[in-house]
This record gives structure tokens, C-alpha cells and sequence, in this order.
């Protein structure tokens, strides 16, 4: 399966917000089949659920604070922090205060374009 790369450009004032859970919205804001970027909203109580897939993930808290759990590892971000996760390893959070996340996966997740998931 070939992902296609996404179009140069993107204006996050422009795009429209896929709802992914309640309280939690994301935006792809670019990608090919290597490596993808995502805008992710969390309100106050939202829950990224405990779960695992192969792609290396690492992610900028650019507001709002997480109570982030990697493995058996719990800690709590905030505005300026990141976190990297290691293929196949469980993680989630839970917003403790409204914020935002950008989300690097490599490659590309190609479940959020619609493509089945691999499982390597």
C-alpha cells in the first residue's frame, strides 16, 4: 500500500476539525508516507485511550497540561514539554487542563487517512 503525499500547504484556520472522541479533535496538517504531522484539541476531562501501534511517535504539548502515561510510567506535561513513544508500546492521557498537542508519527498513520492498518 502507497500512501500519497499530501499538498504543500496548510492553513489550520482554513481546515475543518475531525472529531476522534468527546472533547478531542484533530487536524492532519501534512504527510507522505514517512512521516505525518497532527494538530490535536483536547478539552478539559478528555481521554486518549490506552493503546499501542508500530509507528514512532513523538509530540509537542503546546498548551494545556496532560496527565501522560507511556508504559508504566505516568507523568504530568505541560505548555513546552514533549514526550517520545516507542513502537508498540501502550500509552494515553487524560486533559487535566484544555490544550493542545502536535503529534509527529512516523510513518505515516495511515488509519487517520482511511487506509487499513498495517500490522507489522
Amino acid at each position: 500500500m502507497k500512501i500519497e503525499p499530501s499538498k504543500d500547504f496548510f492553513f489550520g484556520d482554513e481546515m475543518e476539525w475531525e472529531e476522534v472522541g468527546p472533547g478531542l479533535k484533530r487536524q492532519i496538517m501534512g504527510h507522505d508516507g514517512k512521516i505525518m504531522l497532527v494538530n490535536v484539541d483536547f478539552q478539559e476531562g478528555a481521554i486518549g485511550v490506552m493503546h499501542k501501534h508500530y509507528h514512532s511517535q513523538v509530540t509537542y504539548v503546546v498548551s494545556g497540561e496532560f496527565e501522560m502515561t507511556i508504559g508504566d510510567e505516568v507523568k504530568t506535561l505541560k505548555g513546552g514539554d514533549s514526550f517520545y513513544i516507542l513502537p508498540h508500546v501502550m500509552h494515553g492521557c487524560v486533559c487535566k487542563k484544555a490544550g493542545k498537542l502536535i503529534d509527529v508519527f512516523s510513518p505515516a498513520r495511515e488509519d487517520f487517512l482511511g487506509y487499513e492498518m498495517l500490522n507489522l
